[in-house]
């Protein structure tokens, strides 16, 4: 896991606000991540919520437009927001195109040459990043949550559905459900793992729900403007599959908002409630 460098640390919020770098394992080469720390966490271990942003993003995106840190301080929550790739991999392609490669890592595990030296970014966020945490933050690891946007709800999502003893909670705005089946996905998924569908299957919160549902509701909200709602996104897919499965599922509809950060903190509020529940914080 490499040494954890400091790259700055703030105050907020009565809490700290940090960003680190490491060397990774998983994507072989150094990766950035923030945390938030609350204010209780000076007194014990609190519970972890991760969050994984979506498509062109970074591991700043959320931390600065979320809006999630005064709630979490209130809560005593601690924040992890990882980066949504390895980056500068020199890896030919991986640049110039927002919905593939570096900001596009799809929280898949590549196993397609070149991506599978660097693209690891399943094992990145379920395993090789908690236990970092773990080791080095005041966190309680049996109490963990995880949330995501767009291609970070699908990380969420499916994250949460392979390996549902590791989350309490999980929840997501806008995720992109049906990889297999849209075009960012279908654009993305062939290349990281290669032209098996089956492949894409195992990372397709429809597919995954089907074999193993998760314990507890999940929670997704959704603009009715959002202007990938119809060709990418297709929540009523994931309903379906719930329905189908008997997974819980709280699919919240919002009339007039659209895909942008402005629709995530107007409900970032309601998702820390919801993984506050389930991690025995209220």
């Amino acid at each position: 896991m490499g040494m954890l460098e400091t790259i700055s640390e703030q105050r907020l919020h009565g809490g700290v606000q940090g960003f680190y770098r490491h060397h990774s394992e998983a994507c072989n080469g150094p990766m950035r991540f923030a945390v938030y720390r609350p204010p209780q966490a000076v007194r014990e271990p609190c519970p972890v919520l991760y969050f994984l942003a979506g498509l062109t993003c970074s591991e700043e995106t959320a931390t600065i437009k979320a809006g999630a840190q005064r709630r979490a301080a209130e809560l005593g929550l601690v924040l992890v927001m990882p980066d949504t790739s390895p980056r500068d991999t020199g890896i030919e392609g991986a640049t110039g195109d927002w919905e593939f490669g570096e900001g596009a890592g799809f929280y898949v595990d590549a196993t397609e040459v070149p991506w599978s030296s660097r693209f690891r970014m399943h094992s990145y966020v379920a395993h090789e990043l908690p236990a970092l945490i773990a080791m080095t933050f005041p966190v309680d690891t049996t109490r963990s949550g995880i949330c995501g946007h767009s291609m970070g709800g699908h990380g969420a999502l499916t994250i949460a559905l392979k390996h549902p003893a590791h989350y309490r909670s999980v929840s997501a705005f806008a995720p992109i459900v049906a990889p297999s089946q849209v075009p960012w996905g279908r654009k993305a998924l062939p290349r990281y793992l290669g032209g098996d569908a089956d492949a894409w299957a195992d990372y397709d919160a429809c597919e995954l729900v089907r074999r193993q549902t998760f314990p507890g509701t999940i929670l997704i909200d959704q603009g009715d403007a959002d202007p990938f709602l119809e060709a990418q996104l297709k929540p009523e897919l994931f309903d379906q599959a719930c329905a189908e499965a008997g997974q819980p599922l709280l699919l919240r509809r919002h009339a007039g908002y659209d895909h942008s950060y402005w629709f995530i903190t107007s409900f970032i509020d309601d998702h820390l409630r919801h993984h506050a529940e389930a991690l025995d914080l209220l």
